[in-house]
């Protein structure tokens, strides 16, 4: 299965608080901050949400 790395790249500071609890829920913390999550319905909905203060990139998994 194909993994996503997400980055933080612009604050949540002014917007909903919905998508403060979803940048949270991700697991990203600091402006630039990465994490590598499955990629699966729940996690590409939550991207969704906030896909203006992330920037996601597929990385393959090599076989």
């Amino acid at each position: 299965m194909a993994k996503l790395k997400i980055t933080k790249i612009k604050s949540e500071i002014g917007y909903d608080k919905k998508q403060k609890r979803t940048i949270k829920a991700l697991g990203l913390k600091k402006l630039h901050h990465s994490v590598i999550k499955e990629d699966t319905p729940s996690i590409r909905g939550m991207i969704d949400k906030v896909k203006h203060l992330v920037k996601v990139e597929e990385i393959k998994d090599g076989v």
